[in-house]
């Protein structure tokens, strides 16, 4: 018998007490255990987590590969800080990621710690590369919570806030979405207008975007789209950035998202999935643009930490080893076909959209418009905790559904995820 049980409201009261509310927490839950794509709260209670760290755990909690490599990491050096010397886990790491970003081309990769420093640091070395001020970002993308991610992030609530004046010289454009009627040819003529009304190309420093829009809704970039932003950006001498921290590391079926469209980037962003839940971010990119900076003018204490280093080594070499872009692939087309056959009989899910295993479906309202319907959103999410599933929400209305497993879940456990929503939904909808 578990003597924890019932702790979950003393804990939530004491999290309550001690910390504030601008932190949220989206499930009531206070969690002990996890493994694989399964965890267990302080009551004991098992669920499926379909959220993942918010796409943190791409190869699923626990990882017996990751485990191992911070253990041996652990009893040789936990941290130095690389501006003071060089360890070789922050070499190797260099290296791989550049392989795997720009291939047989001269690229090099500066670790960081989170995904928001990534972004900063990718718009400094655009701007040093460059000498220009501008940034253009996308409605509905998210590049992070710092001064600069949030005012590069292009949705208002709950990330900007009164938190302002934020910084200047950065532009926002229309973002490609299909269901609401804009179109790549609707999203790229906004993006000229943005030229001619509010920043000339050449003052523009750097267009930062993500193939797949994370926070934003799940919205992938039409391979066009990123084609056309390659060769805009080629033309103006413009320092095209790919924010890779929610879709990149297998999560679209790919190393990273922009390879769905054949382009290869100026800067790519990772975070999130990176590490196995370590923190650290990183940003990789050509060679001669990534010099910029003079020496001193990149780094950070914990950046490039020893023991996410090793970490992050041993995400790769499980990828590899264990087929996991093509397991990416497979479950993302066994869930996508399950949330299809879920839309057919829920009206009131009025799109199914994403890439590989980086699925969503937006719930609308039954009117004519098919309104976003955060509510509704909400109540599933809510009705599928209690069914033992685990998401969470996106989009600019807050009205979509996002999941997130890690690419280590097997079939039968997206079968579940499956039974669970459905269920939840029809609770929901006959309520």
């Amino acid at each position: 018998m578990n003597s924890k049980v019932n702790e979950t409201p003393r804990l939530m009261q004491q999290r309550e007490q001690f910390v504030p509310r601008g932190v949220l927490t989206a499930h009531p839950l206070v969690i002990d255990r996890a493994l694989g794509s399964e965890l267990w709260d302080v009551d004991g209670k098992r669920y499926l987590d379909f959220v993942g760290g918010i796409g943190v755990l791409n190869i699923g909690h626990s990882h017996p590969k990751v485990i191992a490599a911070v253990q041996a990491q652990l009893h040789k050096v936990s941290h130095a800080c690389f501006q003071v010397v060089a360890y070789e886990p922050y070499i190797e790491l260099a290296k791989r990621l550049s392989q795997l970003v720009g291939g047989s081309q001269p690229h090099k990769a500066a670790l960081f710690t989170s995904g928001a420093e990534a972004v900063e640091n990718a718009i400094k070395i655009a701007r040093g590369h460059t000498n220009r001020p501008g940034v253009i970002a996308f409605r509905g993308g998210f590049h992070g919570r710092t001064l600069l991610g949030c005012s590069l992030t292009g949705m208002s609530q709950p990330y900007k806030q009164n938190f302002g004046p934020f910084a200047p010289e950065i532009f926002h454009t229309a973002y490609p979405n299909p269901y609401r009627g804009v179109s790549s040819d609707d999203a790229l003529a906004a993006l000229r207008e943005v030229f001619a009304t509010q920043i000339a190309p050449d003052r523009v420093a750097a267009i930062i975007v993500e193939p797949v829009q994370g926070d934003g809704g799940f919205l992938s970039a039409p391979p066009e789209f990123l084609q056309a932003l390659r060769q805009i950006t080629s033309e103006h001498g413009i320092v095209l950035i790919l924010d890779e921290i929610q879709a990149g590391f297998g999560r679209t079926g790919t190393w990273f998202g922009f390879q769905h469209a054949g382009i290869t980037p100026d800067l790519v962003t990772v975070a999130k999935s990176l590490a196995g839940g370590l923190p650290l971010s990183a940003v990789v990119g050509r060679s001669e643009i990534m010099d910029a900076p003079t020496p001193g003018g990149l780094g950070g204490t914990y950046g490039g930490n020893a023991l996410a280093c090793a970490a992050a080594l041993a995400v790769i070499d499980a990828f590899e080893e264990e087929q996991l872009l093509e397991r990416s692939q497979q479950l993302g087309e066994q869930l996508r076909q399950g949330l299809l056959q879920l839309q057919a009989r829920h009206s009131r899910i009025g799109d199914v959209r994403g890439t590989g295993f980086m699925l969503a479906m937006e719930m609308v309202k039954d009117d004519a418009a098919a309104s976003p319907d955060a509510d509704l959103a909400q109540r599933v999410i809510d009705e599928a905790r209690n069914g033992g599933l685990l998401v969470i929400k996106c989009g600019v209305y807050r009205n979509v559904v996002r999941f997130l497993a890690p690419l280590t879940s097997t079939p039968a456990q997206v079968d579940e995820a499956l039974s669970i929503l459905d269920a939840a939904l029809a609770r929901v909808l006959i309520a």
